[in-house]
């Protein structure tokens, strides 16, 4: 089970780190990406012995993109949800059973109505439902879930179905064809449609969401088990994470050796007294090596403070019922443009990092190699 995070997604990421310039955690990210799963998407790949066998083979039903593990499961599924494209039933009036029935059996589990248990053919649909429905179970424990009941309308329910026969005109075949009972269903099902049905293949993805609620409960545990392993630790969803963000030209870097960060430049270390620099760059270096959890804000407002009005603006009178007016933000100066524009510089080549909590740091000057042995 693999987790893909949405390419639409990463590609909307991916622009917004290009134009902040900021540098974000990507296990954070990762973990952000699986707390929805419209997120992401699910790959299903099977796993292969030495000899070069599928140690568990994955169906996938054609009908509706639907994956199972067992071709059993698949074929019950389309029978149960897409009969009518194949199959339509046409129910007879026959002759009701003869004789006067006071009470029949029930299934316990199911409900199902089995008949009186003298009637001929009682132990066949006794057997029928066991093989059917719950052929997990020993055959003797589901015997003992029968239950026998006296309820009129029961009984005249089970007289009723009796008084029907059923048969199943194929469809989507050449030659007309009736079948008497679900079991020659099945039987033509598996012989003709099949194989162009439910197909046994290699890998298959769904999307986040439906993974949620797959048919397969194999499946469904699976997925859940993989997802909370993921949780705690996003080391196969970061790792495609990563690959994304290089495809849209981002950089990777670790922060104190330990935390992978993803920003538009890796750091670069600015000799700022050998390099020829204006002075707003040097001025926005120094603040930030003297206030090493400064903000962006921080920097502009003691590089190039915002001026104070010397006329207080009074509010326009608001009518009832209406919101009042909402302030409007001052613009910047030109001072304070300038410093956002060397910071926008800086940022994005790597000379200083802003992190996704606001904090500005500068790239720190690389330790000098150990000498090559001789």
């Amino acid at each position: 089970v693999t987790f893909i995070p949405d390419e639409k997604g990463v590609e909307q990421l991916a622009r917004q780190i290009r134009i902040t310039g900021r540098a974000y955690p990507l296990f954070q990210i990762a973990q952000l990406i699986l707390q929805k799963a419209e997120r992401y998407s699910v790959q299903l790949g099977v796993k292969k012995k030495a000899d070069g066998t599928v140690a568990q083979q994955l169906f996938v039903c054609a009908l509706d993109d639907s994956p199972w593990l067992a071709e059993d499961e698949a074929v019950e599924h389309v029978l149960k949800n897409h009969f009518a494209t194949f199959y339509q039933a046409e129910r007879t009036a026959t002759e009701p059973p003869k004789g006067v029935y006071t009470f029949v059996a029930q299934c316990g589990l199911s409900g199902a109505i089995l008949g009186p248990p003298n009637y001929h053919d009682y132990q066949n649909q006794l057997r029928k439902l066991h093989t059917e429905k719950f052929s997990r179970m020993p055959f003797d424990l589901f015997k003992a879930r029968v239950k026998i009941v006296k309820d009129e309308a029961v009984v005249k329910k089970w007289i009723e179905e009796q008084s029907f026969t059923t048969e199943y005109n194929c469809l989507n075949v050449a030659e007309p064809l009736k079948l008497a009972s679900l079991e020659e269903v099945e039987k033509h099902f598996r012989a003709t449609h099949k194989d162009s049905i439910i197909k046994p293949v290699e890998s298959h993805t769904v999307a986040g969401l439906a993974s949620r609620s797959l048919r397969s409960g194999g499946l469904q545990r699976l997925i859940r088990s993989e997802w909370e392993h993921q949780k705690y630790f996003p080391l196969v969803i970061a790792t495609k994470l990563s690959q994304q963000f290089a495809g849209h030209g981002l950089q990777f870097f670790k922060v104190n050796k330990t935390v992978t960060h993803v920003s538009v430049a890796r750091p670069l270390f600015l000799e700022i007294e050998t390099t020829p620099v204006s002075e707003n760059i040097k001025r926005i270096v120094d603040f930030i090596n003297a206030h090493p959890k400064g903000t962006r804000r921080q920097l502009i407002e003691t590089l190039a403070p915002t001026p104070k009005q010397a006329v207080i603006e009074i509010p326009a009178p608001v009518a009832e019922g209406e919101a009042p007016a909402k302030p409007k933000a001052p613009e910047a100066t030109p001072e304070q443009t300038a410093i956002i524009v060397d910071l926008h510089w800086l940022v994005h080549q790597g000379h200083v990092l802003e992190f996704a909590d606001g904090k500005l740091e500068t790239a720190k000057k690389p330790l000098p190699r150990p000498p090559k042995p001789e």
